[in-house]
């Protein structure tokens, strides 16, 4: 009945979008996971496919030049993008597919899929958000400088999503873009031939009301 949509989570890093996606996927069976490509290197315990496909660099700007991917983006300097055959195929399984992805992606796959919902996780105070990125012990001082700086210019682009959840409570911020997505399911521009159903269920009732009023 309703066609499947990309389902975009964007967030500064830190910000908590790879864990509310992981969340959804593990809790609705209505949604997939598009695994995104890097150029980064495996942190400890992330596994080539699932976390990641990590490419080399000379893979990633060969598939680019192929046209093989729907976004990507050069972020913290190192190359992010998501294949346009994996969302079709989680999309031919009827399957929502969620992305995870930064503003730049986020504004590509718009583009591309005009039906994408997008929804932005705001930190709730910038205290926050420092302490998420120091608590990860895996980035340096630079790198979290150079995160932080990069949280201020997506904050830039937020009024450009269609839905802001304030990720104050992990438990909370799942269930408002589980709400989000039920939500979008239903409306009346997703549903597939609905002029006809409508027509047919229009019919039907006439029929039946012309068969009670004469009984």
């Amino acid at each position: 009945m309703t066609r499947p949509f990309p389902l975009v989570l964007s967030a500064p890093s830190g910000g908590g979008k790879t864990t509310v996606a992981r969340a959804l996927l593990a809790r609705r069976d209505d949604v997939g996971y598009s695994v995104s490509c890097t150029t980064r290197p495996p942190r400890a315990g992330e596994v080539d496919g699932e976390a990641y496909h990590f490419l080399t660099t000379e893979a990633f700007e060969a598939e680019i030049a192929a046209g093989g991917f729907a976004e990507f983006a050069q972020v913290h300097g190192r190359w992010y993008g998501t294949r346009a055959a994996e969302l079709r195929r989680v999309m031919a399984g009827g399957r929502h597919v969620i992305l995870d992805i930064d503003v730049q992606g986020a504004e590509q796959i718009a583009a591309a899929f005009p039906d994408a919902v997008l929804v932005f996780l705001l930190p709730p105070s910038g205290e926050t958000l420092l302490a998420r990125l120091t608590g990860r012990n895996t980035d340096d001082r630079a790198a979290i400088l150079r995160r932080m700086r990069n949280a201020l210019e997506e904050l830039r682009h937020v009024t450009r999503y269609h839905y802001v959840v304030v990720n104050d409570d992990l438990e909370q911020t799942i269930r408002r873009v589980g709400a989000i997505l039920d939500a979008e399911v239903v409306r009346h521009a997703r549903h597939e031939a609905l002029d006809d159903r409508l027509a047919g269920l229009m019919s039907d009732l006439e029929q039946r009301l012309r068969a009670f009023a004469h009984s």
